[in-house]
């Protein structure tokens, strides 16, 4: 592979610096964008306009535009401090890093090869690629780029992760848990691996996942996916009263989590409170109003309940936003709605 890469490499660079060349006139209009004027950016970008040949300062701008989600703009400041300094490979993985977590596989490949011809140690560009071979199931490359990695930083808790993900997708659950321990020995603090910790043991029935989803939740109050995670835990071992006290505290913390209203209203179906859980679906489709489960559960409680032309209404409208909805169009054909 890297034979490939040195020879794409002049070729691929020459390119992309035509086309910064080519772009010089649009980055310059996009100083024009309003977001350069928010507090956040206004000084960056004053020094730029200053600078505008220093290309560790569109580097700085890009990063914080990446942070602000305004991706096409960081892109292009990403880029354009490339042009600047072609010898950075910190620029060209920075550029390979955003195509990639837009889907761009292609273009990120080309980017990140350069960077590792600049820098055979970035170790960001080859977790990268070893994300890419995950992808599309490479899984002996992804697992030679990870190590490639790990014979210069034993350390490296993301290398430790991606070599767990990859070990995971081929099912092969002992040496993907082994792998997601050994990131959080590296990094006791490193949650995506305790989060999938915690969703490892979870199918495996063992409760020791509840540990690690609580640990989650601590490093990141914001984001209620371990207690939601808590609740499926309790649903799938059949504590129903453990489960919605789990979901309902998902709830009061983020009032726009829809599976856990979703999650909430197939119990209360199993527990034969209809209308409770006919509500809930209602909430998810206020939330996700193109979320045909919700529609099609509704429904089945309308069924349930001999509300038929709401029912009919609700298999409907699932079919409207998943036209191969089984359930829906079997719901149907037993109401006669079709």
């Amino acid at each position: 592979m890297q034979n490939a890469w040195i020879k794409t490499f002049s070729l691929a660079l020459l390119w992309i610096l035509l086309l910064s060349a080519c772009k010089n006139k649009n980055s310059t209009e996009s100083n024009s964008d309003p977001i350069f004027k928010t507090p956040a950016l206004k000084n960056i970008s004053e020094q730029i306009n200053s600078n505008p040949t220093k290309p560790e300062l569109y580097f700085q701008r890009a990063n914080i535009l990446h942070k602000l989600e305004r991706d096409s703009l960081a892109l292009s400041d990403y880029k354009k401090a490339a042009s600047l300094d072609s010898t950075k490979a910190e620029y060209f993985s920075a550029v390979g890093d955003l195509l990639f977590e837009h889907k761009d596989i292609s273009g990120s490949v080309t980017w990140l090869q350069m960077a590792i011809k600049l820098n055979p140690e970035d170790a960001k560009a080859h977790l990268k690629i070893a994300k890419m071979f995950l992808f599309i199931k490479e899984y002996n490359k992804g697992l030679a780029e990870i190590n490639t990695v790990l014979r210069h930083d034993v350390f490296n808790p993301e290398a430790y992760f991606l070599k767990g993900m990859i070990y995971k997708d081929m099912n092969d659950t002992s040496k993907a848990i082994s792998s997601f321990l050994t990131s959080v020995q590296t990094n006791p603090d490193y949650r995506p691996s305790i989060i999938q910790l915690g969703e490892l043991y979870a199918m495996q029935k063992n409760p020791i996942c509840l540990k690690y989803y609580d640990n989650a939740f601590k490093l990141d109050t914001t984001d209620v996916f371990p207690i939601f995670a808590k609740g499926v835990f309790y649903k799938d071992n059949n504590d129903f009263v453990k489960a919605k006290l789990e979901y309902r505290d998902c709830i009061i913390r983020d009032h726009q989590y829809a599976d856990a209203y979703f999650n909430t209203g197939w119990i209360l179906i199993q527990q034969d409170s209809l209308e409770k859980a006919r509500h809930q679906y209602d909430l998810v489709t206020k939330i996700e109003p193109n979320n045909a489960g919700a529609y099609y559960n509704r429904g089945l409680c309308n069924e349930m309940m001999h509300k038929n032309q709401e029912a009919i209404e609700d298999y409907k409208q699932a079919l409207v936003f998943n036209s191969k909805y089984k359930e829906a169009s079997e719901g149907l054909k037993r109401l006669g709605g079709k």
